[in-house]
């Protein structure tokens, strides 16, 4: 199996290289790079993720595929919401909140309405998956 890091890392230089484009699974789809500082090692992490808007607000899903437990960057983001956002050949500094109930389920459906394999990995986990809103400061 391919390590995931490697696989991130060879997205991120696509990503960087072509202005935000990259080929792949990922042809055509909205993506981003989320830019963190690591909850426990303080080193800046990043990690390429689809999304949605609602609005001018940016939404992300914590999917990690499903997986029983959160992905490392939601952490990152519980830690230290202050991020730095690459989408396209822009980079700006954003902030993460993290909506309930009702409106985290919109948004989340909303994201599975447009990419049908994130409601799959709900029907494979028992937790929750979290939705983040990235929203631009100033």
């Amino acid at each position: 199996m391919t390590n995931p890091n490697d696989f991130n890392q060879a997205i991120i230089a696509e990503f960087r290289a072509n202005g935000g484009n990259v080929g792949g699974q990922f042809a055509g789809a909205p993506m981003l790079l989320l830019n963190t500082v690591g909850a426990r090692s303080g080193q800046p992490r990043t990690s390429p993720l689809v999304y949605n808007t609602d609005g001018e607000r940016i939404v992300i899903i914590a999917s990690k595929g499903g997986a029983p437990s959160n992905p490392d960057w939601y952490y990152n983001l519980l830690a230290n919401p202050e991020v730095t956002v690459e989408v396209g050949a822009e980079q700006f500094v954003a902030r993460a909140s993290f909506p309930e109930g009702a409106e985290r389920d919109r948004l989340f459906d909303q994201m599975a309405a447009k990419m049908p394999f994130f409601a799959e990995y709900q029907r494979n986990t028992e937790r929750v998956i979290p939705v983040v809103v990235i929203e631009r400061v100033g």
